[in-house]
Parts: C-alpha cells; sequence; structure tokens
C-alpha cells in the first residue's frame, strides 16, 4: 500500500494513548486513579438520557437533515441569545457528532498549502494535528503562565501575514484553563478590522465552566466579524455528554453551506436520538449544569492547593474547564518523563504538557473530573515520587 503524503503529517491526541495505556495496567490488577481523560465523570442529566431514549421508541430511527434537526438548531439560536443576548439565523447553525468536525471542516476549508493557520500552544493538539494535514503551515501562538495562558491579542495581531487564512482561538482553554478577558478581545477584534481575510474560528466548547464570577466572552458579540466567524460549542462538557457525539457550530452566511456539504460528504447527518437528547438539555432544567459546576469548583480549589504543596511544583488557579496545568520544571522532570513515570511508579494517569504543543514542556494537565477522594489519593502518590 502507498499512503498520500498528507497521512504521515496528522498527529493523534495523546489524552486517547495514556488512557489505553492505564487500561492496560488496569488490566493486569494495578489500582489506576485517571486524570487523564478530559471527561466530566458525572453522569448526563436523566431527562436528556429519557428524551434520548422516548426519540428512539417514536420511531426517529431514520436520516435527519445533514444541518441537523429543525427543532434543534432553533433551540441552539433561542440558548445562544440567552446567554450572550445575540441574535442567531437556525439556518447558520450545523449540528454535527462532536467537537472535532468543526474543527476539521474550518481547516479543511481555509488550509491547503501556501496558507498560515494560527492556532494556540499549548492547546488542543487537534488542531495542529488538522492544520499541517491540511498542507496548510501551522503558526503557534505561545500561551504563557505569566497571564493565566490568557491569548495576547497584541501577539496574535502581529503574527498575522498576507498568507494567514485562520486563526484559532479558544477561551475557556483546554488545556490550560486559561480564560481571555473582555479586553483582550475587544482589541483583538479592534485589530482584525486591518486583516479583512483572515476568518476566526472561536473554540468555545467550555463556555459554561467558569469560576469566580467570570464572564464568558462569546465572540458572536461583535458583529462587525460575524461576516468571518465561526463559533464552535457543543454539549459534550456542558452536560456530560461525550458518548453522544453531538456539537454545533454557527458559520457565517457564505461559509454554511460548505459546511454543510463537508458533513454530507462526512458523516451524512447526526443520529436522531442524540438530537432530541440535546434538545431537552436545552430546553429542560439547568440545575444538573449548576451542580456539576459547584463540585468542579470545590474539587478545582482541592487540586490547585494540593499540587502548589508539592516539592518543585506551582500551579496557577484555572480560570474555567476543569483542568489543572502545573508547572512542573522544578522537579528537574520533563513534562514526558512525569508522565510516564507518574503513571508507571505512581499508577496516576496525567498527560505531558509537550502533547498539547511545544511551549507545553515544564507542565502536566491533570483533569480534576474525578472525585476529591481520588484526586488527594493521586496528589499523594505523586508526592511519594517528588
Amino acid at each position: 500500500m502507498i499512503f498520500a503524503d498528507r497521512q504521515s503529517r496528522l498527529g493523534t491526541e495523546s489524552a486517547f494513548t495514556v488512557l489505553a495505556r492505564a487500561g492496560a495496567l488496569a488490566a493486569e490488577g494495578r489500582d489506576i486513579i485517571n486524570l487523564g481523560i478530559g471527561q466530566p465523570d458525572f453522569q448526563t442529566p436523566p431527562h436528556v438520557v429519557e428524551a434520548g431514549i422516548k426519540a428512539l421508541r417514536d420511531g426517529h430511527h431514520g436520516y435527519t437533515p445533514a444541518n441537523g434537526i429543525p427543532v434543534l438548531r432553533e433551540a441552539v439560536a433561542a440558548d445562544l441569545h440567552r446567554r450572550h443576548g445575540v441574535e442567531v439565523n437556525p439556518d447558520n447553525v450545523v449540528i454535527v457528532p462532536g467537537g472535532k468536525p468543526t474543527m476539521f471542516f474550518a481547516v479543511m476549508m481555509f488550509g491547503q498549502p501556501g496558507t498560515e493557520i494560527l492556532y494556540p500552544d499549548p492547546g488542543f493538539p487537534i488542531y495542529e494535528s488538522v492544520i499541517r494535514y491540511s498542507g496548510a503551515t501551522a503558526v503557534p501562538l505561545p500561551l504563557s503562565e505569566d497571564t493565566g495562558f490568557a491569548f495576547s491579542a497584541e501577539s496574535l495581531l502581529a503574527k498575522i501575514t498576507p498568507r494567514t487564512q485562520l486563526i484559532i482561538i479558544n477561551s475557556p482553554a483546554n488545556p490550560t484553563g486559561g480564560v481571555t478577558p473582555r479586553a483582550e478581545i475587544d482589541a483583538l477584534v479592534a485589530g482584525l478590522a486591518d486583516h479583512p481575510h483572515v476568518a476566526v474560528l472561536s473554540d468555545e466548547i467550555y463556555s459554561q465552566m467558569l469560576y469566580e464570577g467570570r464572564e464568558h466572552v462569546s465572540l458572536l458579540q461583535y458583529p462587525e466579524i460575524r461576516d468571518r466567524l465561526i463559533v464552535l460549542d457543543g454539549w459534550s462538557k456542558t452536560y456530560a455528554m461525550t458518548g453522544w457525539r453531538l456539537g454545533y457550530a454557527v458559520w457565517p452566511d457564505r461559509a454554511v453551506e460548505g459546511a454543510t456539504r463537508l458533513a454530507i460528504n462526512d458523516h451524512s447527518c447526526v443520529n436522531a436520538s442524540a438530537q432530541y437528547a440535546g434538545l431537552a438539555a436545552l430546553t429542560g432544567s439547568q440545575d444538573a449544569v449548576q451542580e456539576m459546576m459547584t463540585r468542579f469548583d470545590q474539587r478545582r480549589r482541592v487540586i490547585v492547593k494540593a499540587l502548589n504543596d508539592l516539592p518543585g511544583v506551582r500551579c496557577a488557579d484555572p480560570a474555567g474547564a476543569f483542568y489543572a496545568f502545573p508547572n512542573i520544571t522544578g522537579t528537574g522532570l520533563t513534562s514526558r518523563a512525569a508522565q510516564d513515570r507518574i503513571l508507571t511508579e505512581a499508577g496516576v494517569a496525567t498527560i505531558a504538557g509537550t502533547a498539547f504543543g511545544q511551549h507545553g514542556e515544564g507542565f502536566l494537565r491533570l483533569s480534576y473530573a474525578n472525585s476529591t477522594d481520588n484526586i488527594l489519593d493521586a496528589i499523594h502518590r505523586i508526592r511519594a515520587i517528588l
């Protein structure tokens, strides 16, 4: 077999590799605490599950429109208006199986040899992977611990060239938990007026996961860039629906038809029962979301304090999402060495910062989507190694 050259440029997501290694160790009888995988440890709210079951019992077994059932797209538009005070045409909403298809569609729509795409580093690894797969040049935007891993509009704008076709931003961010303040987003939007050829993909999948009263600033609130803005969001994190594979994006008028064509070519449509479950999530009680975030906040405080008590480790408070991203340079270990030793010797799954880009060296990502008891046990085991 002779594969296309682009296949060698496709990366991966190390969290799943670590998950497999942790599973293999557990199968050997090892006691493993998983702080690696990025998914809530809560169950999908019962009324959402029942809606999915009811859809199947009601006979929703066939194809749906490629861009999603109309009632769900209308509910997405209504939810965005409720949360962000913006008007969204349901015709600009495309329902997809999770968050990654939107990343893939956006990058493949704008990326090709001779173009550049900017992405956060450290950042979600699929950004860089798909950019390289498209043939475009992946241009990292370094994020700093000094700014709480918020991006700098000045630094981002300085990296734009005539070859730049797309910039990717993510706030609240994976893996850092960083949240970019409104002032920086204001400055970015203002600066983009000088670069009308550049499209923006705003990954807002953690938009409802913030702490200490912080606000989420959606780029949908800036009408001056709506004609070149793609906003990614979905159900996986907010409603603990990772396995349902359900997400959406709001596309600008000129791109929504292309995104729908990509959906047709890629997956035809999202399964019907998941869409009806997503409808119940948006239109039903939000109590489970608030309860989950209360628990996450409690765990956040526990894990940050415990990490800061470890020798050679310092950890800033994550402002959003459910990840701690401690600096481990004081331990003398590289990120990968720390990840491997902590898993094999302590039985704790974490993810090396370098899994999220070259600027993640010296850091680890720990998900606090686990019980407080397990978190404290995990840190105790890590302390024994350090």
